[in-house]
C-alpha cells in the first residue's frame, strides 16, 4: 500500500486498467516461487552446483519462445546457445561441486519457474503501458507470497528471528533488493518488450562473466584460467548471437 501510494505520488501509474491481470500476478512466480525453490534447493546441494544448474534458464527460454510464442529459431542461435551455456558452465565451474537429487529436482524447477515468467511475460507486456508499475505489482505479490511463506513456517514451527540479523544486513538486504528485485527486473522488462523472448534470454549467459569480473576487479580473487577460457567463449557466443540484425528479423516472423 504505501508503494501504491508513493508511486502515485511520483506520477508512475501503480494499476493499468489496459494490462493484464497475469502481469502483475507473476510475482508470484518469480520471484516468489522460483526464489523459494532455488533456495530450498541449495540446503540439498552446493552453491557450485547451483549456479550450474542455473545455466539451463536461457535455454529453457529458447525452447519455450520456439513452442509458445512460435518465434523463429534460426541455426545461429540454436547452434551458438549450448555454446554460450557451455562457456557459462566452465567460467563458474567446481571442482567441489555436489547435491542431491531432491537440491537438484527443487533448483531445476525454481529454474523452470523464471523461464516460464519470461515467456508470460513476453506474451503480456504489450497489453501495459509503462514498465515500472509492473514491477512494483509484481513485486508486491511476491512480498504477499514470502509473507505467506513465513507465516506457514512459523505456524509449522520453523524457526523466524528477524531480531538476531544486524542493521548492516537490514541494509544489505534493502539495497540489494531494490538493486535486483526493483532496476534489474525493471531493465529486464524494458529490454523484453524491444526483443524477442529467445534474444533476450541470452543476456543471463553474461551473469557470471558479471559476477566474476566483480569478483575479480572488487574484491581481488583469483580466477583460474579455464574461467577466463569459458567467460570469453560465452561472451564471444553471445555477441555472435546478438549480432545487429537478427533480434529484429525474429521478432518480424
Amino acid at each position: 500500500m504505501i508503494l501504491a501510494v508513493l508511486m502515485r505520488w511520483r506520477g508512475v501509474p501503480f494499476h493499468d486498467s489496459t494490462a493484464s491481470p497475469i502481469l502483475g500476478r507473476l510475482g508470484i512466480l518469480n520471484p516468489g516461487l522460483a526464489y523459494s525453490l532455488s533456495l530450498i534447493g541449495l540446503v540439498h546441494i552446493s552453491a557450485s552446483l547451483s549456479v550450474l544448474l542455473w545455466a539451463a534458464e536461457p535455454l529453457m527460454i529458447l525452447l519455450l519462445a520456439g513452442w509458445l510464442l512460435r518465434e523463429r529459431l534460426g541455426p545461429q542461435i540454436l547452434l551458438l546457445s549450448p555454446v554460450a551455456a557451455g562457456g557459462m558452465a566452465i567460467a563458474v565451474y567446481s571442482p567441489g561441486a555436489s547435491g542431491q537429487e531432491l537440491g537438484v529436482a527443487l533448483t531445476l524447477a525454481g529454474v523452470a519457474c523464471c523461464a516460464v515468467y519470461t515467456i508470460v511475460a513476453r506474451r503480456w507486456l504489450g497489453t501495459a503501458q509503462g514498465t515500472a508499475g509492473v514491477v512494483a505489482t509484481q513485486q508486491l505479490y511476491a512480498l504477499a507470497f514470502a509473507i505467506a511463506v513465513v507465516g506457514a513456517a512459523w505456524l509449522a514451527g520453523g524457526a523466524v528471528s528477524p531480531e538476531n540479523v544486524s542493521l548492516a544486513g537490514w541494509l544489505s538486504s534493502v539495497i540489494s533488493g531494490v538493486l535486483y528485485y526493483g532496476l534489474a527486473y525493471w531493465l529486464y522488462l524494458s529490454g523484453l518488450r524491444l526483443v524477442p523472448a529467445s534474444f533476450a534470454a541470452t543476456s543471463f549467459y553474461l551473469v557470471p562473466v558479471f559476477g566474476l569480473a566483480a569478483a575479480f576487479l572488487l574484491l581481488g580473487e583469483r580466477l583460474e584460467p579455464y574461467q577466463w577460457v569459458g567467460a570469453g567463449v560465452a561472451i564471444v557466443a553471445v555477441f555472435a548471437i546478438l549480432r545487429p540484425g537478427q533480434a529484429a528479423s525474429v521478432a518480424a516472423a
